[in-house]
């Protein structure tokens, strides 16, 4: 019994030590750290146990890795710095929805755009059939313009606009643990060249897996701050506690969730326990993060994410 307190403040300790560190590798820790909320939240059952049992030593590790889990995990709950330089360019909202192989409800999709007034939707896991029930239901009508890469099961994905649209790069076409990622550049009127795409790594769901999501995130554009203003929307099967994600982050994006303090509202698996962020709107750094919202949408395990946004003057 006198070591009780320390073997349960052992997986706390250890987690903190991964997290706070980035040394998360392989399966099962990469897809594990997604449920750092959940482990920080937690952290005080093992610092009250030893604190009861006055074992002073374990409380201490307890509490110390409780209070790093806390660093890592509560300021999402507070908004993000703005930029240096206030934008006075025209705003854009941008909405992603991982539509589940396909089976969203259209209808709702379309609801979406025309309630929130999108002007960029990114879908990924848009399959043939869900790109054309989208058309049927009246896409076109506000989001005119396009780049689609829709595939069979869960590897297609699209980029819809409300202004014109031109391809950026090749289309890549999905294959194996290679998904797509229709990339294009918006020309949004007042603003400097806006690039987006509608990004998703394959879950890292085993071993082969982790690695395939690890040279998805490596090889998604990074931030450029002497060129378009570029902006990732999509499922990166990443949360703000892999330390992929928060690499790309580095290079001049800003999270617009986190930006917004909403940092921990959870995105998947949808009703009736969501527990994880796996959507996100990376934003170049020169734009401003006005407010996200997230919104349920039936017939798919994801939250949409809507990001508004103020962008640079041109």
């Amino acid at each position: 019994m006198a070591y009780l307190p320390w073997v349960l403040a052992a997986p706390w300790v250890v987690w903190a030590v991964v997290r706070a560190g980035g040394l998360e590798a392989g399966f099962p820790l990469v897809p594990a750290l997604a449920l750092t909320p959940v482990a920080a939240a937690t952290s005080v059952v093992p610092v009250a146990v030893a604190l009861l049992a006055r074992r002073w030593g374990a409380a201490a590790a307890a509490l110390a890795a409780a209070a790093v889990l806390a660093a890592c995990v509560l300021p999402r709950a507070l908004p993000g710095p703005s930029p240096a330089v206030a934008p006075e360019g025209p705003q854009l909202r941008v909405l992603t929805l991982n539509l589940l192989a396909g089976g969203a409800d259209s209808d709702a999709v379309v609801d979406l755009v025309r309630r929130s007034d999108a002007d960029v939707l990114a879908v990924q896991e848009a399959t043939p059939a869900a790109v054309d029930a989208l058309e049927r239901a009246g896409l076109g009508a506000d989001l005119p313009h396009a780049v689609v890469d829709a595939a069979p099961g869960v590897a297609g994905g699209a980029l819809y606009a409300r202004h014109p649209v031109q391809r950026v790069g090749a289309p890549v076409v999905p294959s194996g643990p290679v998904f797509a990622l229709p990339r294009a550049r918006i020309a949004v009127p007042g603003a400097p060249p806006v690039e987006a795409a509608s990004v998703h790594p394959m879950p890292p769901l085993g071993g082969a897996a982790v690695s395939a999501w690890e040279r998805a995130i490596d090889g998604l554009p990074p931030a450029d701050s002497g060129g378009p203003l570029r902006i990732l929307a999509g499922d990166l099967n990443a949360t703000l506690d892999h330390a992929a994600l928060r690499a790309l982050l580095a290079t001049g994006y800003t999270d617009a969730a986190d930006a917004a303090g909403a940092g921990l509202r959870p995105t998947w698996p949808g009703e009736p326990l969501p527990f994880a962020a796996l959507d996100h709107v990376l934003v170049d750094a020169r734009a401003a993060v006005d407010a996200v919202e997230v919104h349920d949408v039936p017939g798919t395990d994801h939250r949409a994410v809507l990001a508004e946004l103020t962008l640079p003057a041109a």
